[in-house]
């Protein structure tokens, strides 16, 4: 039984409690509901643009009464659909709570509101001498970032959001608010309801508070780029990086095409080649080990033309441009659609899994530049396609099919960072066999009446 337009029921008590803040024009509801790849839009009923935990657990309370279906919103930069309202309903719009609750330098934590950014928390910890590594590509908030289980170019160093996330304040599917845990270091009380609602897209809560990990900003930093003849040397120079335990910050693959992309994208001139963006961080005299000892990998797998930057504005400018590689290809395809995917694998099936897809790029003639997070074995595609032909749509299916089921034959994952959201779902009966069940049995205990973001991650039963 479809639940559009049970929200009626509610309209003026929700217009009591938030004034102009809610909102149901049309072109709010569509920038809500509207994702930024090739997922069909699904608009909201009505957004609600609120400022705190308690207004939160009030528009919740309403919409668990009136079996009216609610999603979180950060800033939309998901890519496999996480906040389109597949049964209308409210959409929770965080991004005004955006207030840094506290900073704690002495222990190395900060709370955060959900609509926070990781660069508005990184712009009032520098200060500090503190920062926060985890890095998407995408200023997201971090209350997204928490609820997507997010990682990036910093992960093969300080790990992702999984590792990062100390506590949360979230409300329930019935209006409660809960807290996960203290600001301790490590608890042995109870379950892991931390690790539980980190990733669960919201669909088992809304996330509003977090408090996460700081790290001390390293003495030193040098970013680095280089290239290869193929992509097999610069895939196995990463294997071996990694394998050997050389501290890399970031280590990321770019392949030729979406080199030539981003050279066009930034204005830069790097050589159109299998290339690796790089980072080390520590001391001094330790950053330079780390940068010889690579060198000395890379050099063996015919690397070429180093390209050294240890100033903060040349590294930022580097990075900024490995960042924009999704709106590169934007830019060069206009007019087109676009599928982004990623996969994950054990690193040590890295150099296969890449080989292998990108022979697949080559024999089915797609557009496919791949850039990725090798260190931790996760990389990621941006199929171009026109969505308006059913065979080139098709095509492209089946390319992704592929690419997740090689992903799991090797020991992996069908996303190592995009979330699964409505675009991975299908795949997640494939990945999980039984412990779906258990999903399922999750949500249905935190939700019972399935209006947190509803059709996401798992489906129950009886829907």
């Amino acid at each position: 039984m479809s639940r559009q337009g049970n929200i009626q029921k509610i309209l003026p008590s929700l217009r009591d409690i938030l004034g102009d803040r809610l909102s149901v024009a049309q072109a709010v509801r569509e920038h809500h509901g509207t994702s930024l790849t090739h997922l069909a839009p699904a608009l909201p009923e009505a957004v609600a643009f609120v400022n705190t935990t308690e207004e939160v657990s009030r528009l919740v309370k309403l919409c668990h009464e009136a079996d009216v279906p609610v999603i979180a919103f950060g800033t939309g930069t998901s890519l496999e659909g996480h906040f389109l309202a597949l049964e209308g309903g409210l959409c929770i719009d965080l991004s005004g709570m955006n207030r840094i609750v506290s900073i704690h330098a002495e222990d190395l934590d900060a709370t955060v509101e959900a609509g926070v950014t990781r660069e508005e928390l990184n712009h009032a910890l520098r200060d500090q001498g503190l920062f926060f590594p985890i890095d998407p590509g995408a200023n997201a908030s971090l209350g997204g970032m928490t609820s997507t289980r997010a990682s990036g170019t910093n992960a093969v160093r300080y790990g992702t959001m999984r590792d990062n996330v100390r506590a949360l304040t979230a409300v329930m599917a019935d209006g409660q608010i809960i807290r996960t845990s203290s600001r301790a270091k490590k608890s042995a009380a109870g379950y892991d309801l931390n690790a539980l609602l980190t990733g669960a897209e919201g669909t088992l809560g809304i996330i509003t508070e977090i408090t996460l990990r700081l790290y001390g900003i390293p003495e030193a930093m040098s970013a680095a780029v280089c290239h290869f003849d193929n992509l097999e040397s610069a895939v196995k120079t990463v294997v071996e990086t990694i394998q050997v335990g050389i501290p890399v910050a970031r280590i990321e693959l770019v392949d030729p095409l979406q080199m030539e992309l981003i050279n066009d994208y930034a204005k830069l001139d790097y050589a159109a080649k299998p290339t690796l963006f790089l980072e080390f961080h520590g001391s001094t005299q330790s950053v330079q080990e780390q940068a010889e000892l690579f060198g000395d990998i890379a050099a063996g797998h015919g690397s070429s033309n180093f390209r050294w930057a240890t100033r903060t504005e040349d590294r930022n400018k580097l990075w900024k441009a490995r960042h924009d590689a999704f709106y590169a290809v934007q830019a060069r395809y206009p007019g087109k659609d676009f599928w982004a995917t990623d996969v994950c694998v054990p690193i040590s099936r890295l150099t296969e899994c890449v080989l292998d897809t990108y022979r697949d790029i080559e024999e089915t003639g797609i557009i496919a530049p791949l850039v990725g997070h090798v260190g931790d074995g996760n990389f990621h595609l941006t199929l171009v396609f026109d969505k308006q032909d059913p065979e080139d749509v098709k095509m492209i299916e089946s390319f992704n099919d592929r690419l997740v089921e090689r992903a799991l034959r090797l020991e992996g994952t069908s996303t190592g960072e995009h979330g699964v959201g409505i675009g991975k779902k299908k795949f997640m009966p494939l990945e999980h066999g039984p412990a779906l069940d258990y999903m399922q049995a999750i949500k249905r205990a935190f939700d019972p009446k399935n209006i947190l973001n509803p059709g996401k991650i798992v489906d129950l039963e009886d829907e």
